[in-house]
């Protein structure tokens, strides 16, 4: 049962890891493309951008952080 929730640990991890890529690399398309226009009413793209580069490097770094912290302890 420990293995099977060790798995599904590793899994969340990841997946934060790989949300936090998908939205560091979607903030720097919308900084680089959306400059100086409305997105969906939210406030300038190139701001909203910002926002999606930092949240995304803090997941990216909180990800790797719960991979290594996984994979040295036992749960179980």
């Amino acid at each position: 049962m420990a293995g099977k929730r060790n798995l599904t640990l590793a899994l969340v991890a990841f997946g934060v890891y790989i949300v936090g890529g998908i939205g560091c690399f979607g903030g720097l398309a919308l900084v680089f493309l959306m400059k100086g226009s409305d997105l969906w009413g939210w406030g300038d793209g190139r701001t909203i951008g910002y926002l999606a580069l930092c949240v995304g490097i803090c997941l990216s770094i909180m990800g790797v952080l719960l991979m290594r912290v996984f994979r040295n302890r036992s749960l179980g």
